[in-house]
């Protein structure tokens, strides 16, 4: 049943009342540096906010062993020791609703060089009406905006009558491997929201994504010889172009899809680190080259790796040396496909209720040319799984900025979607 205007007046005034707080909330969530491997302080202080908020809280350290076989696990080769997911439910006494899980992130990307920052990146800062910070957007903004939902329900008089779980994951940003630990656990219901930074936009499809690091030998001498020698550095980079080559002819592929075919260039292949040599005037034996490459929805990991092995391989064979001495190709992170939600007209119905009423304009849809964690509860587990989130711009780029205005929205968007989703009854 649809909410009542009165009810939601009763909510959008409740996350009126809150939104100050919200906002000093999230500052204080965004001044973590919660970088891979080190995002167990955010991990600690959302677990303190939803104890405090009475949540019941499961708190545990992931093992890998535990996630062995399950489908699209990433390749972990940082400090893993401190990993940990927080999952808070809310559970009703009689559940006569559906249920939801709503699903943030805490981990971020590096800042980079300070100086590039107008403002330092874990200090955050508001300006002219934005939240200047690294993770601002993407995403504790969002994943704040879906708590104080819940608070502006609970604040508003009413409790929800299908259950919730708020989870709290790592790794959305290299593996995935937090929200698998949550389904590994045994955390289901009937649908999935993530407040990813969408723009306010319904993000029901994404992309598949492969990491790995391409290893090029080198024969070394001194630079007074270099022809005697072999250069890692520059064949390593003739390695890139062949894989830009490999980018071109994948989207020219994808130009045919019924989905990203209305996409200029969707599939991005991205030399992200490199590292190599040992000394300036050797000739240096050894490049490694971190990259990232973006696939289809509907094609295959498995293949898609096969086709990077093959196109490394073809570019070796022309240089003598690598011929005799192959690159070799290493799983770095995501191992993932991407996904388009399964069709669930009560979800899109729900949610353009929702924004509708909270913004006063039609719901977008937002075709990313990204990943995210909604690929692991649709694709593979059956639950209908979204993002919806605030606006937010410069993300994984200097001085990354989340639309406060928006994320007012959204959070009213996000409890007008979960009251109704769910169900909700007075508390007295």
């Amino acid at each position: 049943m649809a909410l009542a205007d009165q009810q939601r007046g009763l909510i959008a005034t409740a996350a009126d009342r809150g939104f100050d707080q919200q906002v000093e909330r999230t500052k204080t969530f965004a001044a973590i540096p919660s970088t891979r491997g080190a995002e167990w302080p955010a991990q600690d202080f959302m677990a303190g906010e939803l104890r405090a908020r009475g949540y019941v809280v499961d708190d545990w350290q992931i093992d890998l062993s535990d996630l062995q076989g399950l489908p699209d696990v990433g390749v972990i080769s940082h400090d893993f020791s401190r990993a940990r997911t927080v999952v808070g439910t809310l559970q009703p006494q009689v559940e006569s609703g559906r249920s939801i899980i709503l699903q943030g992130h805490c981990d971020v990307v590096p800042a980079g060089p300070a100086q590039m920052w107008k403002s330092p990146a874990f200090q955050p800062v508001v300006r002219d009406g934005w939240l200047y910070g690294r993770g601002a957007a993407d995403m504790k903004g969002g994943t704040l905006a879906a708590l104080h939902a819940v608070d502006a329900i609970r604040e508003a008089g009413f409790r929800l009558r299908g259950r919730l779980h708020f989870q709290s994951v790592i790794e959305e940003e290299s593996t995935g491997i937090g929200a698998l630990s949550a389904l590994q656990r045994g955390y289901r219901a009937d649908c999935a929201l993530l407040p990813e930074p969408t723009g306010q936009r319904f993000g029901d499809v994404c992309l598949g994504v492969i990491w790995f690091r391409l290893r090029v030998a080198g024969e070394p001498t001194h630079v007074s010889d270099a022809g005697e020698g072999f250069n890692a550095i520059k064949a390593a980079m003739e390695m890139v172009r062949a894989l830009e080559g490999l980018e071109q002819s994948w989207n020219e592929r994808a130009a045919g899809h019924p989905i990203y075919g209305e996409v200029l260039h969707p599939l991005n292949f991205n030399p992200g680190i490199i590292h190599g040599g040992d000394w300036a005037s050797s000739v240096p034996a050894w490049c490694d080259v971190d990259c990232r490459i973006g696939l289809l929805p509907d094609w295959s990991v498995d293949a898609c790796q096969r086709e990077i092995i093959a196109c490394v391989d073809a570019a070796a064979s022309k240089m003598p040396f690598l011929a005799n001495n192959p690159p070799e190709i290493v799983w770095s992170g995501y191992l993932s496909h991407g996904y388009v939600m399964r069709d669930d007209p009560a979800v899109r119905r729900v949610l353009e209720e929702a924004h509708q009423a909270a913004t006063g304009r039609p719901l977008a849809r937002r075709i990313a040319t990204s990943l995210n964690d909604a690929r692991f509860y649709d694709r593979h587990f059956g639950i209908p799984a979204f993002c919806y989130g605030p606006v937010g711009e410069r993300i994984h780029g200097f001085n990354e900025r989340l639309n406060l205005d928006s994320l007012r929205e959204t959070t009213k968007a996000i409890a007008y979607f979960v009251a109704d989703w769910c169900g909700i009854e007075p508390t007295n």
